[in-house]
């Protein structure tokens, strides 16, 4: 069979045209195998092959691709062509239009596709009588579900431009459309144009924008089919917009549930919902966290694994029974102490949900395991699960996470964990256990997955930036990690003092050289259950936050990658440069008073050494913050906080630190314009440090961290159909919004948080419309809890925000809580996902008394108790007409759909 690739792409001299595709004729993918095109002038190219079909109907994917010296320099948008070839033809001739990346790229997300637009595969079959074939594809995703695309044009098969003769196309896969036409019927040249149509009411609703569209062919021969494809319907609409809630799984309360949220409660919230004209729900990471079985595991970004889901989120019920009438009696008992506490009793919780599915796997294990559904579940995922289920049985043999206590185990080995994992292993009963416990995790996520996208809402998910130094992935894929450094984020609006999350960095350059297939296989992971996800901390795509791993604090880390200065660098600003003096913790005695009080003399006996007549450094038993926290380990007198807290801003009393790699270079100190240090400056050499700092942090890098996140975020929002969003908050380099913009990214805006260092308040009418929209987040204090925070800038809120007269209340009433909901449903922000927490202040019939309770985390806290739970079940919030109606009424006011 004869194929005949034509497209119209206009070049340069030296440049040329490739075909690659997913067939050997094509190259199988690989761009140095793909055919060369040849030009017919006028921006025209050709390529012409002889095909031999695999099977009657034989479907290929292609794209193309610019050259120059044999190097791909240029290719289109990551969504390819595709054809179905049947063995009735004989000849397909191919006319390609070069795909860009689309400016509603959304659109074409699985959120999209899968939920909010999804359509039934209608296929309309029109028989093409005389052998000569035109098929006409197009590409319009926004598109309701009681719509279709149609098509009407200058010709009678086409209703000569009446729109009630228009011909409905064939949604296969949406949100590509086709349409078959006798070409016998034409006579060209075509014009034509497509409509949306109402299929309830049968009509059509309105044209796509702009001139007709034409069509010049050559006549065809018979056995002929003539393919159109690359085409995008234009619309000129709304921008389309949608609310939703976000909320962690495990703070979620059902009457069924057994003191901790769970999948079958993400059910109900779906309802919950859809009740409420909501179509999005956003949740916190799901991952499993467990390492000590202490309320510690309850931090949801600290993962043991990026695949493996936590088993507190088994729906008991969903599970199954216990057939022994005591045992089940006495969980129920468990079950109403559990559920009637305010609160996540996260160790209980857990603890008696564990032993609940140990006693239904010893009574229905075996079965389950037998089934050919968990077959597949294990076939598909062994990769990761076999790794996990020996790291927790291991985990349990030693009584730690750490796997460098793992005896021979300590380095992974493949095969020796396969045979501790086989069947005839004295482990299986325990690993196949946890085998169990994934596979029913898997069954009731999709589930849950499945009922949100019948009902029209997307399940958002949360992608953490890192993972737990002694997680499954860094016990088998070290090459990934770099352990001698800890990942956090410099001071912002959350901690002063930066944070320091002990997740070890990335090795980027290894992670590059397999094109990113560690992220790669997380996102597929995540797109079993997501449509739509958050990359927590995006900015640590384009550089993170790097800590010592002496420190325990994070105001003393430095940005990875970065272009630290030399010596020569530093004293261009005018600044003469002392290693000695600058990169080494100092305190003037001055100073002992402000951070000690009257243990000052003590401190000054035990913990520090003389170096000048004025100045002191740390002894050498407490020079790191690491030795001062093992010195102060467990205690938590008043005194004992007060000296390790003045030690610790001690050791913080640096200008530059020294860069790990490039000995000789150095990255002047975040905040350093707060420390003793510089306060003891002279005036030329705090004004050279300014110009530097100033310089250093929002300039030399623009460029550099630009080019790393295009390289690293690039190839990997390609490879997913999930809508992907950012966590762009923080010490934000001018280049992040570049980036996220071109990739179309959305971003997080947060009225309380502007990203311009010259406001207090983001301005919320200019919001982009590639973003989400919160009034909050969980490292936030909800509103009602930020109402009494700071009494000057909630009187400016209140008066030049909301525009209220006169004094602010100390409380933030329904009235306001509404009013500030209302202003962000009213923005361009195509998401505005509000915490449950603050839907709730909305209405005082529903609120909770107990507002500091509402806290889901503090980040200054490395050791937050993570247990922030709602106050009242869903059966009763699914009941709350009047609330619920409220929302609905505020989101359809505000035009959200």
């Amino acid at each position: 069979m004869k194929v005949t690739f034509n497209i119209n792409f206009h070049t340069v001299w030296g440049q040329k045209l490739c075909v690659v595709g997913s067939i050997p004729e094509l190259g199988s993918w690989e761009p140095a195998l793909a055919k060369e095109m040849n030009y017919k002038g006028d921006g025209n190219w050709q390529l012409e092959l002889e095909l031999e079909l695999t099977s009657p109907q034989q479907t290929i994917e292609y794209r193309y691709f610019l050259s120059i010296n044999d190097k791909q320099i240029f290719e289109e948008w990551e969504k390819n062509h595709q054809v179905t070839f049947e063995g009735h033809a004989n000849h397909y001739t191919l006319y390609d239009y070069w795909q860009i990346r689309p400016a509603n790229l959304a659109f074409y997300s699985s959120a999209f596709t899968k939920s909010l637009f999804a359509h039934p595969c209608n296929t309309y079959e029109r028989v093409v009588k005389s052998g000569k074939k035109l098929t006409i594809k197009i590409s319009a995703p926004r598109v309701e579900k009681s719509q279709s695309i149609a098509i009407t044009g200058n010709q009678e098969c086409l209703g000569n431009w009446h729109p009630d003769k228009a011909l409905i196309l064939s949604c296969d896969t949406f949100p590509d459309w086709h349409i078959d036409l006798d070409a016998n019927d034409i006579t060209y040249p075509l014009e034509y144009k497509f409509l949306v149509y109402d299929n309830d009411k049968h009509q059509p609703l309105y044209w796509e924008e702009d001139e007709n569209r034409k069509l010049d062919l050559p006549s065809q021969d018979f056995g002929e089919t003539v393919m159109i494809s690359g085409l995008y319907f234009r619309d000129n609409l709304p921008l389309w917009r949608c609310a939703g809630t976000v909320i962690p799984v495990f703070s979620l309360r059902s009457e069924q549930g057994f003191g901790v949220g769970d999948l079958g409660d993400l059910r109900m919230l779906v309802d919950w919902a859809k009740k409420t004209r909501q179509r999005i729900i956003q949740v916190l990471p799901m991952n499993d966290t467990t390492m000590s079985h202490t309320w510690m595991d309850s931090y949801p970004y600290s993962a043991i694994s990026v695949y493996a889901l936590h088993p507190m989120y088994i729906c008991l019920p969903q599970m199954g029974e216990l057939k022994d009438a005591g045992r089940a009696a006495f969980y129920k008992t468990k079950q109403e102490e559990l559920n009637a506490k305010d609160f996540v009793d996260y160790e209980v919780a857990v603890g008696y949900k564990l032993a609940y599915c140990r006693e239904f796997f010893s009574q229905e294990g075996q079965s389950v395991l037998s089934t050919p559904e968990y077959q597949e579940f294990f076939e598909q995922n062994q990769s990761w699960l076999i790794p996990y289920a020996a790291y927790s049985y291991l985990r349990e043999k030693y009584g730690t996470s750490d796997f460098n206590k793992w005896d021979k185990n300590a380095t992974y080995n493949k095969s020796q964990i396969r045979e501790l994992c086989s069947e005839d292993s004295g482990a299986y009963p325990e690993i196949s256990f946890y085998y169990f416990l994934q596979y029913i995790l898997h069954v009731q996520f999709k589930s849950a997955s499945d009922y949100a996208r019948k009902n029209g809402i997307v399940l958002k998910g949360d992608l953490p930036i890192g993972v737990n130094r002694t997680s499954i992935d860094a016990w088998t894929e070290p090459q990934y990690f770099n352990m001698n450094g800890q990942a956090g984020a410099p001071p912002d609006d959350f901690s002063v003092e930066g944070q320091n999350w002990g997740f070890p960095t990335y090795n980027w350059n290894i992670m590059e050289k397999d094109n990113f297939s560690w992220w790669k296989k997380r996102f597929r992971k995540l797109s079993d259950y997501f449509d739509c996800f958050r990359i927590d901390h995006i900015l640590g795509f384009f550089r993170i936050w790097e800590v010592p791993l002496d420190y325990i604090q994070g105001l003393c880390g430095h940005f990875n990658p970065a272009l630290p200065l030399t010596e020569d660098e530093i004293e261009q600003y005018g600044m003469v440069f002392n290693e000695a003096r600058f990169t080494t913790p100092h305190i003037n005695r001055k100073f002992l008073p402000e951070l000690f009080g009257d243990l000052a003399e003590e401190v000054e006996g035990t913990y520090l050494a003389q170096s000048s007549s004025n100045h002191f450094v740390l002894k050498s038993f407490c020079d790191t913050q690491r030795k001062i926290d093992a010195l102060f380990a467990g205690k938590t007198d008043d005194v004992s906080l007060r000296i390790k807290n003045g030690l610790f801003a001690i050791a913080n009393e640096v200008l530059f630190l020294r860069d790990p790699q490039e000995k000789e270079k150095y990255h002047p100190r975040i905040s350093a314009s707060h420390s003793y240090m510089y306060s003891e400056l002279n005036t030329s050499d705090k004004y050279a440090f300014d110009q530097l700092y100033w310089d250093f942090f929002y300039h030399r890098h623009n460029d550099f961290w630009k080019a790393q996140a295009f390289k690293r975020l690039t190839p990997l929002v390609g490879s997913t159909n999930m809508l992907v969003c950012g966590e762009d908050l923080g010490m934000i380099p001018d280049s992040v919004p570049d980036v996220m913009n071109k990739l179309q990214i959305l971003s997080l805006e947060i009225e309380r948080m502007p990203k311009s260092p010259q406001s207090e308040f983001t301005d919320m009418h200019n919001l982009p419309y590639h973003s989400v929209c919160t009034t909050s987040t969980h490292d936030m204090s909800p509103l009602r809890s930020w109402w009494k925070e700071d009494r000057g800038k909630i009187q400016r809120y209140y008066n030049n925000v909301l525009h209220y007269e006169g004094q602010a209340p100390k409380e933030c009433s329904s009235e306001i809580a509404s009013r500030i909901v209302e202003n962000h449903l009213a923005t361009n922000s195509m998401l505005t996902i509000i915490p449950l927490q603050d839907w709730f202040a909305i209405d005082d019939t529903v609120k909770r008394k107990d507002i500091e309770s509402e806290r889901i985390n503090v980040p200054a806290n490395s050791n937050h108790y993570w247990r922030y739970r709602m106050h009242i079940p869903l059966e009763r919030l699914l009941s709350e007409d009047r609330f619920n109606d409220k929302i609905a009424e505020l989101i359809t006011a505000s035009g959200r759909k």
